[in-house]
């Protein structure tokens, strides 16, 4: 079974503008969550979703998969739902999850 991790990030929360890339123990948010979520065993791959060329940077920096989305998503499941879409075709995959 082909499983895809996402995890939705973006800069423009109103609660908490930046988070993605607030430092925790030396370290962006963003980078200690893909961390973790990759150490599942079920997953086939992670990536970040986001709008922002900021997280992508840093993401790919680290040697990880991040995917740019439009930055005119309501809600994180359209966002997560676009970057599947993008991963399906560039990695000429699909995703049974």
């Amino acid at each position: 079974m082909n499983i895809l991790g996402i995890i939705p990030a973006r800069m423009g929360s109103s609660r908490f503008p930046g988070k993605p890339m607030a430092n925790i123990l030396g370290k962006p948010m963003i980078g200690h969550v893909y961390e973790r979520v990759s150490k599942s065993e079920i997953l086939s791959m992670t990536a970040v979703a986001t709008c922002d060329q900021e997280i992508i940077d840093h993401i790919e920096a680290l040697g990880y998969k991040a995917v740019m989305t439009s930055n005119t998503h309501e809600r994180a499941s359209d966002r997560c739902a676009e970057a599947v879409s993008k991963l399906e075709k560039s990695e000429k995959s699909s995703y049974d999850i």
